[in-house]
């Protein structure tokens, strides 16, 4: 039990009943102090020369007489060593208080000084003794009330663990809540992640439940909204910025550690998870978010709000909802942001998967738009690439964005070899047909050799010398490049019959015997 404290009129009454001669266990017991109390006031009395039933008592009264005596009883503090001690550096405990607080000037006493009396005791003097030091007291300053459509705030809140029958394991719940500054009406949707595809649907889902959208939006400095908080210059995620400009608000976030700035949504979050989400059961979260938006309605819009004293839903309907900017005639596609390094194979990762990014920008840093059917790159807001979002593992490669002497080997596929040379000539597509007719990409290079001899010596004789060498029946890339170099593409005279058949004699036994015989050899 903490010690009592009597006021100068309580004293005096004990000291009153004393004088009369009553016995001190009977003044304790009508007024209801202890013994012990009784008896330390009495040997005050008795030591200013007071004895019981003797004189009247201090003409001026006992109440004068202990206020003059005892001046620290006014305020009924009580006397002890921690207040003597005090009263010996008062100066000093009012000239620290002109610059600090009385913990900081307490805390300084303690090591400077030595002071020995407790926090406690040391706020009590303060506040009894010297008023004019005390704290400035705390005030809460409320803002204007916006106009209806004017704003609204935006916070996530954690509900509880939430056992998912399908995986059979507990998952956390939070929860997005969006209220309308002025009607206090309320969205809430459930998620199960809290990342940026999540905080874009929860908006265009909350803006689909009103009807329309407000003129500015407070949120929380999340790094799926807000990427960098500043009072003055906040950057903000380039989803959570393609949202508000599709949807024509503007992104006023409240101040980083002041969550005062958003105090409407601040405390809901509390109020959603007690009335709505303690105590219930579901099967799904489509089950979770049905319940929750008809909670939204029928509970925290018809309730009689604290502040306002008025119900959210009525006044929303009344007021507000005609002052919401209308909604796009056309849904909005999300798109979430990250950042990725081009390597030096001139591809990012992005999801999972791998896109090419043109090759100067290899060792760079690009952001990267992820749409349900699109991938785009932008390095300082310039557009650099754009795929085809593939599956997770896949690449999306464009030989394109490599360099042409690095790229030319992939980009010219066997089927792009033989277009090539069928242009260039009939015989030309016969050599190239016969060397991609086996192992393709195995004679690919040949293949890309021969079509570049045309650039240094023209078609028309690489054709004859296409020709030339399908006669002799080896149609090789080394075989053409000799025709050429010495000429002999300029001979219209056909091999001997003996020269069509010499060579590597691949075309086995049977016909090198007959060559064999054919010449009159035994």
């Amino acid at each position: 039990m903490g010690r009592r404290t009597f006021a100068v009129r309580d004293l005096a009454e004990i000291l009153e009943h004393w004088h009369r001669v009553r016995p001190l266990q009977a003044v304790a017991q009508s007024l209801g102090v202890d013994r012990k109390t009784v008896r330390k006031y009495a040997a005050l009395a008795r030591a200013a020369g007071f004895q019981p039933g003797e004189g009247h008592g201090p003409p001026e009264g006992w109440a004068v007489w202990l206020d003059q005596r005892y001046p620290g009883l006014r305020a009924g503090v009580r006397r002890g060593p921690a207040t003597d001690e005090q009263d010996a550096v008062q100066a000093e405990i009012v000239a620290l208080l002109e610059h600090v607080c009385p913990t900081t000037a307490w805390r300084r006493l303690r090591h400077e000084r030595g002071l020995r009396a407790s926090l406690a005791s040391f706020r009590r003097y303060v506040q009894r003794l010297l008023p004019a030091c005390q704290e400035r007291p705390r005030l809460t300053v409320r803002r204007p009330e916006p106009p209806p459509g004017e704003e609204a705030q935006v916070d996530y809140g954690f509900l509880g663990l939430w056992p998912d029958p399908w995986t059979g394991t507990r998952r956390a719940m939070h929860v997005f809540a969006l209220v309308l500054s002025h009607s206090r009406h309320l969205f809430a949707q459930a998620v199960c992640r809290m990342d940026q595809q999540a905080w874009l649907e929860s908006h265009s889902a909350a803006f689909a439940f009103f009807g329309g959208v407000p003129q500015r939006i407070v949120p929380d400095n999340l790094k799926t909204g807000v990427l960098r908080p500043d009072l003055y210059d906040p950057r903000f995620n380039r989803g959570y910025e393609e949202l508000a400009h599709r949807y024509g608000f503007l992104i006023d976030p409240a101040r980083a550690g002041k969550p005062r700035d958003k105090a409407r949504v601040e405390r809901v979050l509390p109020f959603i998870r007690n009335d709505f989400w303690r105590g219930r059961s579901f099967a799904s979260l489509a089950e979770i978010n049905g319940a929750l938006e008809r909670w939204c309605l029928a509970v925290a819009g018809q309730r009689l709000h604290g502040t306002t004293r008025q119900r959210p839903l009525e006044v929303f309907q009344r007021v507000e909802q005609a002052a919401l900017r209308p909604l796009p005639p056309t849904p909005f596609e999300f798109a979430t942001w990250t950042s990725a390094k081009v390597a030096r194979d001139c591809h990012l990762q992005v999801a999972g998967a791998w896109y090419s990014v043109p090759y100067p920008y290899v060792g760079q840093t690009v952001a990267v738009r992820l749409s349900a059917r699109l991938v785009q790159c932008y390095r300082d807001y310039q557009h650099i690439k754009t795929h085809v979002r593939v599956a997770k593992g896949q690449r999306s490669t464009d030989w394109t964005d490599y360099p042409p002497e690095q790229a030319a080997f992939f980009q010219r596929t066997p089927a792009w070899c033989r277009q090539q040379a069928q242009v260039l000539g009939p015989a030309v597509g016969q050599a190239v047909e016969a060397l991609l007719a086996v192992h393709a990409l195995h004679h690919l290079r040949q293949a890309q050799g021969i079509l570049r001899l045309a650039e240094r010596y023209g078609p028309a004789r690489l054709d004859a010398a296409c020709a030339r060498a399908l006669a002799f029946g080896d149609p090789s890339y080394r075989t053409i490049k000799t025709i050429l170099e010495r000429g002999l593409d300029r001979h219209a005279e056909g091999p001997p019959a003996q020269a069509r058949l010499a060579g590597a004699f691949l075309r086995g036994p049977a016909e090198l015997f007959a060559v064999v015989s054919a010449e009159g050899h035994p």
